[in-house]
């Protein structure tokens, strides 16, 4: 019943409000999606040696469906949503017994994504000298089925600052080089621990340049890092990853593509991304 509500509420959203980042990067910028406009980003990931160390699962991870939402509510405030509308692992390997009870049939799962609803704040524009500056927080939602063996189905809260500043700007151009980076906080909800939470260090530091008015080249370093001094209750640990890829912009769409690879022990060992964004014209009356 749950599962129902949240899917409905979702896909409504899709026509209220709309992830969070420029693809192929997952790193936040400043930038606001002008006001009354929607912004769609879709697109399908393909990880392999993807760990899932709740279940004890390892395998190549498919994700069909990946959604990243953005509108904007004034010139400084935009909703986001994002998140995967179905993950596949085809299992390579899977812990005896497992930490938790999974309910698998054959050598393959599938579950929806615990998807992130947030709220992104444009507190100081950038100037000659000093960056642009803002903030993002949101929660994320138990959605998944923890049982499948790839979710946690866990309630997370996180807030991070951004700052990004502009390089080479030219009048009726974008700038040559757009560089932000986040760092925040994330209260990890322990999936095995009653009345435990992990807190840790969240991190990105991205890169877009511009190579032409049609392509850009797009890079980053981005994860979470457990601030524990031991290891980190299951289902919260420390992930990374490096992406570097493209950005074209074809037939009022911007395509993108990137390369990933992982940072950390329980992070996916490599990865490849695909997807396709669009920025509606302001459509949407907002309320005054």
């Amino acid at each position: 019943m749950f599962r129902l509500f949240t899917i409905t509420f979702l896909l409504t959203s899709l026509v209220l409000v709309i992830g969070a980042q420029q693809r192929p990067l997952i790193t936040d910028d400043i930038d606001i999606t002008p006001q009354g406009a929607i912004e769609i980003g879709a697109g399908v990931d393909f990880f392999q040696k993807a760990k899932f160390p709740l279940s004890g699962l390892t395998g190549d991870l498919t994700r069909v469906g990946d959604i990243r939402i953005r509108q904007g509510f004034a010139s400084n405030v935009e909703i986001q949503i994002e998140g995967t509308i179905q993950n596949y692992l085809a299992i390579d390997t899977q812990l005896t017994p497992s930490p938790i009870p999974l309910n698998i049939t054959g050598n393959s799962t599938n579950d929806f994504d615990d998807f992130i609803v947030s709220a992104k704040i444009k507190l100081f524009s950038e100037t000659k000298n000093l960056p642009a500056l803002g903030m993002k927080f949101g929660y994320q939602m138990p959605n998944t089925d923890q049982a499948r063996g790839i979710g946690t189905n866990q309630i997370n809260i996180f807030s991070k600052i951004i700052v990004q500043k502009k390089f080479g700007a030219v009048p009726g151009r974008s700038a040559r080089a757009n560089v932000y980076g986040n760092i925040g906080l994330g209260i990890m909800t322990a999936p095995l621990n009653p009345f435990t939470q992990n807190d840790v260090l969240l991190y990105g530091l991205a890169g877009i340049f511009r190579v032409n008015d049609r392509i850009n080249v797009a890079s980053e370093v981005n994860g979470r890092v457990n601030t524990r001094s031991g290891p980190a209750p299951l289902g919260t640990e420390s992930l990374g990853q490096f992406r570097i890829g493209t950005q074209v912009r074809a037939s009022g769409l911007r395509f993108d593509t990137a390369a990933i690879f992982g940072l950390t022990k329980n992070s996916p060992r490599t990865g490849v991304t695909f997807g396709v964004t669009y920025e509606s014209p302001s459509i949407i009356p907002i309320a005054k």
